[in-house]
């Protein structure tokens, strides 16, 4: 394998076992641990399997085309000949006849493709080594703008002084607001919206790799490790990302919220193919000007779609060539992806079906890794399901109505059917959470609070909604852009902010303004948050946007969710949330087009919930499925973990609901912490199972004097719920390590006390004197009086076999319990030189069925300490180890 450097043992193993998987077409579950160079090993096993493939087809091809060749030099009188046996009830003669028409058939098409390769690679060559053509496009983009603008100062000039004009001009952007003839329930096809015909376009999808992480920041690291590596130079990689991340109409990222700014470049869009038709048919009365987005321009798309093949880019820079260029980014990366050989994505765009059609992903026979997959199974969960609440769906209710009065007169029947059909499901949704949707829902009060699930079809049924298809009204709102309209039509006239006129149309209008201020004012008499929030809340998004989401949602089968009925003090505080059950139906897909798919992740473990709810519910066959997990390259004596089981006063250690609030308990934490404190240096990271506990260890060992006790060896930093104080509290918390570790003297670095599941938790590396010790207090198992795990519990008993004799549903608790820990502890190790102690406080990780659900590298090492004598001892040899390094 090519590599930049000389891989670990591990790497080569690692690639090796994904190179295999790949051309077996397997489903595979790869752990490597952070700091091993996964991304790497991703990067050159998988290229590597792509280069011998293509060059394998290459081989192939040629073979076929020889063949073809020889094909149509053969005599017509061959072909002819009568064959005295029949096959099938057909002459020998027919059956070679027809044979020979697939084969030229083949031929040709191989033909065509090699044609259109051949082009495409003779393009982006000429764009390689000819900076003249670069900058060619982008000098013409500029005289068009430049002509543009005089045409519009020409126009304006012309029309000073005809005042009627402007005044007629200013009553059309009204236009803008009112919902297009809605034609037919059944799908039509939509034109792409590229005016010119080009072969290009028509390019067939190479074979290619699919590679999904979780954050923007990780696939920018991701197209940075290739970039360095020695694919780099000749890979066609393309970086895939939401509107929100590379729109560069600066009117438009204004929006700030997602769907909005979706649903304002569709409207542009809609806006220039209209306007095109408008021009065609001249002659009839002008419609009004509407707004197209500059950007949106073919000619400068397709030059920025070669750019993006010619040279591995990262979506920074990929948003620089678009406001250099005046190109669209979104489209530009979209137009390149039948011809890359690497597609880099958000792990929501691949695995949302309608999201992955949009932007004109076809994974069949693809490859596709998903990396840090650990939350793999929960991110399906939460793409597809989806929460409103009583004051959105009141507040909507009030939206529309006031919108359906404006322009009753303007709308055509059919929009006037669907609407009145989204009113009366808004209507009958409020009425199952006990609420009028003509009353202000901040002052209803519930009369039966409590959480009550049902399955959809009862849900339907309950509500009296069952005689309404849904997929139409789904359909409608994706096709008419309803919300967004409605978001306009509040921005004009809803805003309590703007100043109301006295004329009587917007006197109509005042019910809605007086409604949206009593929603913000109710809101704070509950304690909620304050009126500006509220504001900026109802102005960022529409509300219609979000049921939209869980009208989608109620489209699911039956047995795969449920809807859960939150009734909490107020309407307006109640709310309906979809949960979905099955995440393997939404996954089924990906694993049957695919070639192969290769799930990957630092920390994999436990991965028996890949295998069972996802694998095997998806209809995966279990021989399809491989398994590769590898050790680290650190060497065993820089990783020491514990599993204590009682404290320095013999005090057994379990952290159960019943005894975790025990005085004796917590005293006995904050012993052992002091004494760790007395021998480590740098720093520690100790992680509790919530925020609330912590909260009330820390207030204890404060009434104890415990706090000052720990405080004179090393500083107390508290992990912040906010996420925008994260930031702050690690800068402080690395300051204090470093300083103490210079200076010397009493205090010997800082305490972290962090939160399991929190922002500490996952993608924080506390690599060397920010992590020489990580502290796990107890077991952080999931609330199970929750009733969305209950219910989850409930499926997998009724769905899944038992393994091993455990009830699935205490299966899933343990797993849960375990990939939390796993995440956590797996902070502190994160290159080959690091070295650190991992302690975990509660005698139950030494049972057999938690102990094996640890990580590999780390379960391996671990040594089980009945008493607090002999651990200590090991963690000052480590103490004398690291004092004595020169």
């Amino acid at each position: 394998f090519p590599f930049p450097y000389t891989p670990y043992g591990i790497q080569e193993q690692f690639m090796e076992a994904l190179y295999g998987a790949l051309e077996a077409g397997r489903v595979g579950i790869f752990e490597s641990p952070t700091g091993t160079g996964k991304s790497l090993s991703l990067i050159c096993g998988a290229l590597s399997w792509l280069r011998d493939w293509e060059e394998q087809q290459r081989r192939e091809e040629a073979r076929l085309l020889a063949l073809g060749a020889g094909a149509q030099d053969a005599p017509a009188a061959e072909l002819g000949r009568p064959g005295s046996a029949e096959t099938a009830g057909e002459p020998d003669w027919v059956t070679a006849f027809v044979q020979r028409k697939e084969e030229r058939d083949m031929v040709d098409r191989l033909k065509e493709e090699q044609i259109r390769r051949k082009k495409r690679e003779d393009r982006l060559e000429k764009i390689r080594h000819n900076v003249q053509l670069k900058y060619t496009a982008k000098r013409k983009r500029a005289e068009e703008d430049e002509t543009k603008r005089l045409l519009q100062l020409s126009r304006e000039a012309l029309s000073q002084g005809a005042g009627e004009g402007v005044l007629d001009q200013l009553d059309h952007n009204e236009e803008e607001l009112i919902l297009a003839e809605y034609e037919s329930d059944d799908e039509k096809k939509v034109v792409s919206g590229l005016e010119e015909d080009d072969d290009d376009l028509e390019e067939e999808h190479v074979t290619k790799i699919y590679y999904c992480s979780r954050t923007h920041s990780q696939l920018s690291q991701f197209v940075h490790e290739v970039q360095k590596s020695p694919f780099g130079k000749d890979t066609r990689l393309v970086s895939l990302g939401s509107r929100q991340n590379l729109c560069v109409n600066e009117e438009v990222r204004r929006l700030g919220a997602l769907q909005l700014i979706n649903d304002r470049c569709m409207e542009m869009q809609k806006n220039k193919h209209e306007k095109k038709s408008d021009e065609e048919n001249e002659g009839k009365k002008r419609r009004v000007s509407r707004t197209v987005c500059p950007f949106y321009s073919y000619e400068q798309m397709q030059f920025l779609r070669d750019e993006v093949l010619v040279e591995v880019k990262d979506i920074e820079q990929l948003v620089s060539l678009g406001k250099e260029t005046k190109a669209c980014p979104y489209y530009g990366s979209r137009y390149a992806i039948p011809a890359a050989q690497l597609v880099v994505l958000p792990y929501q765009m691949l695995l949302h079906e309608p999201t992955r059609n949009a932007a004109g992903i076809k994974l069949k026979d693809q490859v596709v890794i998903i990396d840090e997959a650990h939350n793999l199974i929960d991110t399906i969960t939460c793409i597809h399901s989806a929460e409103v609440s009583g004051s959105q769906l009141c507040c909507a209710h009030s939206q529309l109505s006031q919108y359906m009065e404006r322009y009753r007169k303007r709308l055509k029947a059919k929009n006037l059917m669907y609407i009145k059909q989204i009113l009366y499901l808004l209507e009958q949704f409020v009425a199952m959470l006990g609420g009028n949707v003509n009353q202000n829902p901040g002052c209803q009060a519930v009369s039966q609070t409590g959480t009550v699930l049902k399955s959809i079809n009862d849900f339907l049924f309950q509500s009296r909604i069952d005689n309404i298809n849904l997929f139409k009204v789904q359909r409608y709102c994706e096709k008419s852009l309803i919300s967004r309209k409605l978001f306009g039509f509040v921005e004009r006239y809803g805003g309590p902010a703007s100043a109301v006129k006295t004329n009587k149309e917007n006197q109509k209008l005042a019910g809605l303004q007086n409604f949206l201020l009593t929603l913000q004012q109710g809101s704070d008499k509950e304690g909620d948050p304050p009126v500006e929030a509220e504001n900026e809340q109802l102005r960022s998004a529409s509300p219609l946007m979000q049921i939209e989401g869980f009208l989608s949602a109620l489209t699911n089968a039956n047995q795969d969710g449920r809807v859960i009925l939150n009734r909490q003090g107020t309407v307006g505080q109640s709310s309906l949330k979809f949960l979905l059950l099955n995440p393997a139906v939404h996954f089924a897909k990906v694993v049957e087009e695919c070639r192969a798919v290769i799930i990957a992740g630092g920390t994999m473990q436990p991965v028996a919930d890949f295998r069972e709810q996802l694998l095997s519910c998806a209809g995966v066959d279990p021989a399809r499925v491989v398994e590769f997990s590898c050790g680290h390259v650190i060497p065993p004596e820089n990783i020491l973990p514990i599993i204590l089981c009682s404290g320095p006063s013999n005090q057994q250690l379990e952290f159960t609901y019943q005894t975790r609030d025990l005085p004796q308990m917590m005293d006995e934490t904050g012993r052992i912490l002091c004494n760790l404190c007395n021998v480590i240096l740098g720093g520690v990271v100790c992680f509790f199972p919530s925020y609330e506990y912590e909260k009330q260890v820390f207030a204890h060992w404060e009434k104890t004097g415990l706090l000052s006790r720990l405080a004179a060896k090393k500083k107390i930093f508290q992990e912040p719920k906010k996420a925008n104080q994260v930031e702050q509290v690690l800068v402080e918390y690395a300051k204090c390590i470093k300083r103490c570790s210079q200076t010397g003297g009493q205090m010997t670095g800082a305490v972290l006390l962090s939160v399991v599941g929190g922002k500490m938790s996952e993608g924080i590396n506390f690599s060397d004197d920010l992590g020489r010790c990580v502290i796990m207090v107890g077991m952080p198992y999931p609330n199970i009086k929750s009733p969305e795990l209950q219910e989850k519990m409930t499926w997998l008993d009724k769905t899944m076999p038992r393994a091993a004799g455990q009830a699935p549903s205490r299966v899933l608790i343990e797993n849960l319990c375990m990939k939390a820990v796993n995440q956590s502890i797996g902070r502190a190790i994160r290159h080959q030189k690091d070295f650190a102690s991992i302690l975990l406080l509660d005698h139950r990780y030494a049972r057999p069925a938690i102990f094996n659900k640890l990580p590999q590298w780390i379960r391996e090492r671990t040594q089980v300490k009945p008493a607090f004598g002999s651990a200590f001892a090991e963690l000052r040899k480590v103490r004398t180890c690291i004092l004595s390094t020169p």
